[in-house]
């Protein structure tokens, strides 16, 4: 399957153009709240702030995996995200590279969940692809993971949230779909708010339908 020619049927002409908007803000909010969720247990001895700028940064690495969504599909854009968390997760302290694997992992099943939720619920089950719920589930067991090996706290989960949203996901979004207007993102619940418990984490990508042949 090619995220391409799912996104070009979720953003052509359609006469419900209200209802697409407000699933497209669903979407973004299920995955704000599910990495939000999974990352409000308190961390002792939390790393030092990050000394990069992590505005280019998270802008670099969305650009990146953009690309490879946009030439490889979707398949090859988690295998590059998992590859990435494999091989920096290796490093003893919190890392610019290893941020950046989190910043797409986030991106990319951002855009999955606001492309699905555009697409009828028969039309899913045909393709073999996940619900956007799940898809965003998956994706906060993973970065809870990520952010729980580090011990960071929710203030700075939070402040990288709102950088991929606000920076990188406008970046994202123009590399894979140049010209079209990008789409606004609920930004999900505040740290204080209750959300639901999360599942065991597990930092393997989420299940996606094979690319077509």
């Amino acid at each position: 399957m090619r995220l391409k020619r799912h996104v070009e049927v979720a953003t052509g002409p359609a006469r419900n153009g209200r209802r697409s908007g407000l699933r497209a803000r669903r979407a973004g909010a299920i995955a704000a709240a599910a990495l939000v969720a999974g990352c409000l247990a308190p961390a002792s001895a939390a790393p030092g702030k990050p000394d990069w700028d992590q505005s280019a940064n998270i802008k670099d690495a969305a650009q990146r995996i953009a690309e490879i969504q946009r030439t490889q599909g979707a398949t090859q854009a988690f295998n590059y995200i998992e590859d990435c968390y494999k091989t920096h997760s290796l490093s003893s302290e919190y890392t610019k590279a290893f941020e950046g694997c989190i910043a797409q992992d986030y991106l990319e099943t951002q855009i999955l969940a606001l492309v699905y939720s555009r697409l009828p619920p028969e039309t899913l089950k045909k393709m073999g692809a996940p619900e956007p719920k799940v898809l965003a589930q998956s994706m906060g067991q993973r970065i809870t993971a990520a952010f729980a090996s580090y011990k960071i706290p929710v203030a700075r989960v939070e402040k990288f949230k709102k950088i991929v949203d606000e920076d990188g996901f406008p970046v994202f979004f123009k590399e894979l779909f140049p010209g079209a207007t990008v789409p606004k993102l609920d930004r999900g619940p505040a740290p204080d708010q209750k959300v639901p418990d999360q599942k065991a984490p597990d930092r393997k990508a989420p299940e996606t339908p094979p690319d077509k042949k």
